[in-house]
């Protein structure tokens, strides 16, 4: 589905990406993983087209994305939850999701308001708030339904439970799961190696703006040593 080749990145001078190489299949959950700093965001802005490119390739569905604007790479089929969330902070939650509300591929059952709500009960009961009258929590799960609300072939997420309380965590790596279970495609960036260990097909160790290893959920968990190598603090 997604095919990043060679992918070079930089911020003016300081280059950041280095030959970033990775795939993602239709239905798999495939992760980016690895310390602060190292390039995984900026692999992500990349692909979305909100940083330009030096070099390389970005292929979805066949498609090559590198140099599209972003919101035609949204119209592809690609919806991010971005680090930070930035919800809008003065339109209600309901606002919110239908702002972005499209359904270009033609979804039998699109994702919807009610489904959204179903998903996160808690943003039902809140749905004439604020975006800054939520808590860290509720504007993830926000977040993430304005990203559904998009109907995206490919979900992205940028640090997904990054400073979220335990429960609200748990909370998203159920919905998460739940997606999986629809088939949904979804690529994330979190650090939890149990979590993502539990719902991933495969992951992608970052280090320095490439690839350094790759392998699936078994081979993960039982690669202590690659753990404290490039996940440890």
């Amino acid at each position: 589905m997604l095919e990043v080749r060679d992918l070079e990145t930089a911020y003016g001078a300081s280059q950041v990406l280095f030959g970033m190489s990775f795939e993602v299949g239709a239905g798999e959950v495939v992760s980016l993983m690895g310390r602060n700093g190292m390039g995984k965001t900026t692999t992500i802005r990349s692909i979305m087209g909100l940083v330009p490119t030096r070099a390389g390739s970005i292929v979805f569905e066949g498609e090559e994305m590198r140099g599209h604007a972003s919101y035609k790479i949204g119209q592809l089929g690609l919806g991010l939850v971005p680090e930070g969330r930035q919800v809008f902070p003065n339109l209600s939650v309901r606002e919110n999701l239908v702002a972005t509300a499209a359904n270009r591929a033609g979804n039998a059952a699109p994702w919807t308001l009610e489904r959204v709500f179903e998903l996160f009960p808690g943003l039902a009961q809140r749905a004439t708030n604020m975006g800054s009258q939520l808590s860290g929590g509720e504007q993830q799960m926000l977040a993430i339904g304005r990203a559904l609300m998009t109907n995206p072939k490919l979900l992205i997420l940028d640090e997904a439970t990054e400073g979220l309380a335990p429960l609200i965590r748990a909370e998203i790596w159920n919905c998460l799961s739940n997606l999986k279970a629809e088939g949904q495609s979804i690529l994330v960036i979190d650090k939890s190696v149990d979590a993502l260990t539990r719902i991933g097909d495969r992951h992608y160790i970052v280090e320095r703006g490439r690839v350094v290893w790759q392998g699936d959920s078994a081979e993960l968990r039982a690669s202590e040593d690659i753990q404290h190598t490039y996940l440890g603090v």
